[in-house]
């Protein structure tokens, strides 16, 4: 039986910043839908695949790309990949309310929560037992489906504060911002988020060791967001709430919300198989032809050639835009052959004396992950990709690049800029040079999903997309212990993690640059450890003090147009603006503070 469900498309559109006459197309009454279980289930298991297609794509352009470690690159100041400038602007902190690329996250952001509201208030109206369930049964599933939308509320905080709409009740509404004063709103935004969590996670499945909610909200779920909250609470309401957010991580420790543990293996996490690895806390289901994100999942970062180096065919195109951010500038020689600079400065090092971005530089050299991918033994090793590049796992045929460095070698290099070699459009190659000059060859590709040779007969697209990992717990006891002053007690924590990742445990403490355990190292850790997976503006930067006031790669060293790029940026851009679309069709939306 098809649902038929009212269309909510004018409320939604309203604060998409559409505008849009709502149209009702058919009206069933809740009771009628709702027959059994099965039809409760089927309708909560729909919005997943909302949440997910809604959060995976756009929320990761803000929340890497404006950071310190993804590159959206472009070539030749635009003329190749420039997109508009829609997304180079989050790279170097020039966006504003009128910036498509956030006009177009807005509006992919209030259909889950649009859709978790109809759900709950459909939900609520029905009678257990004439569903033949019990009355916990019943609302576990609501539970499951507030802890949905608190996760998506949760993204949109991350962003916009306390600017954005508190949109709860299935009433037909149109929601201005939570209140006229931001800080009044984030802290309404907040409270109403952790008043959703701590209200509905006793409700909740919790994860056994038999692997039946790792698709799913569960407990562990609930409570890890209710930790990021707290984590966060400085950010978001200008508390420190360090202390709570400790306790509660060390309950998820214990296995009150349920029975986890660290991968012994890493490539567990990732793997086709990784609902069954005890370190995944939820991941969202894919299955290519069904559903699946494999537009997103390493294509942003790789070549048009890529399948001759994976021996993989696929239907999804690859995007040759995205890379690490540069860990060397580009003094010393140019090597003509491959169109990188020999004798270059690491941002690391003086002068420069980074401690951030240099991504691939502040990997220790016996890290197990610090090697070019390759597949063997039925297994594959490494995540970058890195120098000359050739067919069949860097073994075959060297290939060849494309854009403006048609025909010739295809080789990475850990820089940034306009190499010899390639069509220059006035200018050539400086020091530090900004995303809007990288060529082909510039930055480090990363393949963080597994790419499957074809003779294996697993498609990576059907891998699920991790959203929460047990991982997570750990650092985020540790940052509390080291904020409390016990060093030892949070390198202890981040070594449990880390040693998996060092042939030789000693090894694990080979911090490079970063030698004592201090902020800066635990914020090292935090990026090396969920590397391209969403969250290094929100979890990471912010909670520092370093998004905006931190210094790496091309800021405060380039220019563009003639104008220079600060090394400390306007605190405003800690948030980002509502979209100007939306602001002129929603008059109870009030813009964030020097917008």
């Amino acid at each position: 039986m098809k649902k038929n469900i009212i269309i909510l498309c004018s409320l939604l559109c309203l604060l998409a910043g559409c505008n849009m006459e709502e149209q009702v197309y058919d009206r069933i009454d809740a009771s009628v839908y709702y027959q059994n279980e099965a039809s409760v289930k089927g309708a909560v298991a729909a919005i997943y695949g909302n949440a997910a297609m809604s959060y995976l794509e756009y929320f990761w352009y803000l929340n890497e790309f404006s950071a310190d470690q993804i590159v959206w690159r472009v070539w030749n100041g635009g003329l190749w990949g420039y997109d508009e400038g829609e997304k180079t602007v989050i790279s170097t902190h020039t966006w504003t309310a009128e910036s498509k690329i956030i006009r177009s996250t807005w509006e992919t952001a209030w259909s889950t929560i649009g859709l978790c509201n109809t759900l709950i208030s459909d939900l609520r109206k029905l009678d257990a037992n004439e569903l033949g369930m019990t009355d916990e049964k019943l609302a576990s599933y609501i539970a499951e489906v507030r802890t949905l939308r608190a996760w998506a509320y949760y993204n949109c905080f991350e962003l916009w504060g306390g600017a954005i709409p508190l949109y709860s009740e299935d009433d037909g509404t149109i929601p201005g911002s939570a209140d006229e004063d931001f800080k009044q709103g984030c802290r309404k935004v907040y409270d109403f988020i952790c008043t959703e969590l701590d209200e509905s996670y006793a409700a909740l499945p919790k994860e056994d060791g038999s692997n039946a909610t790792r698709n799913r909200m569960n407990q562990a779920v609930n409570r890890i967001i209710r930790m990021r909250m707290l984590l966060n609470a400085g950010v978001f309401i200008e508390e420190e709430h360090f202390t709570e957010c400790g306790e509660l991580a060390q309950e998820l420790l214990d296995g009150k919300y349920g029975t986890y543990s660290l991968a012994a293996d890493y490539r567990d996490i990732y793997h086709v198989t990784n609902t069954t690895c005890p370190e995944v806390v939820m991941a969202f289901a894919m299955e290519n032809g069904q559903l699946n994100a494999g537009w997103m999942r390493d294509m942003p970062f790789l070549a048009y050639t890529y399948a001759d180096y994976f021996d993989f065919s696929s239907t999804q195109d690859s995007w040759n835009c995205c890379c690490l951010a540069p860990s060397y500038d580009n003094s010393g020689m140019v090597n003509s052959s491959y169109g990188y600079s020999e004798g270059a400065k690491c941002f690391l090092d003086p002068p420069y004396n980074d401690r951030l971005g240099a991504v691939y530089e502040r990997f220790s050299d016996k890290d197990i992950r610090k090697c070019n991918y390759t597949w063997e033994n039925g297994n594959y090793r490494g995540i970058f990709l890195r120098g000359l590049m050739k067919a069949h796992w860097g073994t075959g045929e060297v290939l060849k690049a494309d854009a403006d460095r048609d025909g010739m070698d295809l080789y990475y290099a850990d820089q940034i800029g306009q190499f010899e070699g390639a069509t220059t459009i006035g200018r050539t190659l400086e020091p530090v040079m900004s995303p809007r000059w990288g060529q082909t060859n510039s930055g480090v590709r990363l393949v963080r999903y597994p790419i499957y040779p074809e003779s294996e007969g697993k498609d990576f697209q059907d891998i699920d997309d991790v959203e929460f990992r047990w991982a997570e717990v750990y650092y985020t006891l540790a940052e509390c212990k080291l904020r409390a002053g016990d060093a030892a007690g949070a390198e202890d924590l981040v070594l449990q993690v880390r040693n998996r990742y060092f042939t030789n445990a000693a090894d694990a403490k080979d911090y490079g640059r970063f030698s004592a355990v201090n902020e800066a190292w635990m914020l090292d850790q935090w990026g090396q450890e969920f590397l391209c997976e969403g969250r290094r503006r929100r979890t990471d930067l912010r909670r520092f003090d370093k998004f905006t006031q931190g210094q790496w790669w091309f800021f405060g060293r380039a220019t563009d147009d003639g104008v220079a790029y600060p090394a400390k940026r306007d605190r405003k851009y800690e948030w980002f603006p509502l979209p100007q679309s939306a602001l002129g069709v929603n008059p109870g939306l009030k813009q964030n503070p020097n917008y």
